[in-house]
């Protein structure tokens, strides 16, 4: 559906993309995650046709945005960083406004004003001026006017940005129940929004992008060991020299004991792609101590974003065939 080859964008001289190509399938919620000043808003504006590349190609359903500009951007709705609204207008005339301007019918816009309006929570503001609204609620109306003509494509930058704890809940609602049918591209520095409504997510760093997978595939990728936490009564010497005699363990570390805990907590890593769970949990029972937890334990977003952005060890994006089958799965799943 989206498809972004080799394309780079100059502002004078300075690169804010550097020859960034990846894949978004239909159907797919996709997060373009990245620290402040990464490059995020520029690609979502080269996607929605706001600003051309300086090279390379961008495609929305096989529209060229730049040849083939309008065709492109009548699928696409686009929820910027900044919302344009007309706050001297009510919710209902802005929102008629953008379906006249996108060459609606009235009879189209009507129904589709009745539509986004419930979509959107916005009952109770159908007739209020867009500048008495809180800040959540005009966030709402700038999703209402991206999905008034029924778009293929939804693209929405930082779309929890500003906004209180609760109206950040319903508005991730909101976009995850907007996914299924439409492609969404979700962009933002919040890692929580990629974790609470995306599968995949590319990550990029300085105009570039540095990883391209499912958060749990990036985790084993960087990670390097598989990761086990326990919680075991007994005494922990014993414990440790047990539980280092395993076979594929590398190391066992006994985590700081807190006020009035009667079992002790440990991290134990072993080699990639090694399941050792079972001969842990055997060396407990033989031992005669209690297993009290045993879970297997995953590099978490912010752990591999860090890694990624704060140091210069970066995961090389897969290769074109390995995209469009995550692409693929993903789009499956949603």
């Amino acid at each position: 559906m989206i498809e972004l080859d080799s394309v780079t964008k100059y502002y004078g001289n300075f690169p804010a993309v550097t020859d960034i190509s990846f894949r978004v399938e239909k159907g797919e919620v996709l997060g373009f995650l990245g620290p402040n000043g990464a490059g995020k808003s520029t690609t979502m504006k080269m996607i929605t046709g706001f600003t051309p590349p300086s090279a390379g190609t961008c495609t929305v359903a096989g529209y060229d945005i730049v040849e083939q500009s309008l065709d492109a951007r009548r699928l696409i709705g686009y929820l910027p960083e900044t919302v344009p609204l007309y706050t001297d207008m009510s919710v209902e005339d802005y929102l008629a406004f953008m379906g006249r301007i996108r060459g609606m019918s009235s009879r189209q816009i009507n129904r589709r004003i009745d539509d986004v309006i419930d979509i959107c929570r916005l009952q109770e503001y159908f007739t209020t001026y867009i500048h008495k609204l809180s800040k959540g609620f005009r966030q709402r109306v700038g999703i209402a006017q991206a999905i008034l003509h029924e778009p293929q494509v939804l693209i929405l930058d930082e779309p929890t940005i500003g906004i209180d704890p609760i109206q950040v809940v319903e508005t991730r609602e909101l976009i995850r129940d907007l996914g299924g049918d439409r492609t969404v591209v979700v962009s933002t520095h919040i890692l929580p929004e990629v974790s609470a409504l995306c599968e995949r997510v590319i990550i990029i760093h300085e105009g570039q992008i540095v990883a391209i997978d499912r958060p749990e595939n990036l985790a084993i990728r960087l990670r390097g060991v598989e990761r086990i936490e326990m919680d075991v009564h007994g005494p922990t010497r014993d414990i440790v020299a047990a539980m280092q005699r395993v076979d594929s363990v590398t190391a066992v570390h006994r985590k700081p004991p807190t006020v009035g805990e009667t079992f002790g907590s440990y991290e134990v890593e072993a080699e990639q792609g090694a399941d050792v769970r079972a001969d842990l949990a055997a060396v407990v029972v033989k031992g005669g101590w209690g297993l009290l937890k045993l879970e297997s334990v995953g590099m978490s977003l912010e752990e591999i974003f860090l890694r990624l952005t704060t140091s210069e060890q970066a995961v090389d994006p897969p290769n074109e065939a390995a995209m469009r089958g995550a692409a693929t799965n993903g789009a499956e799943q949603n």
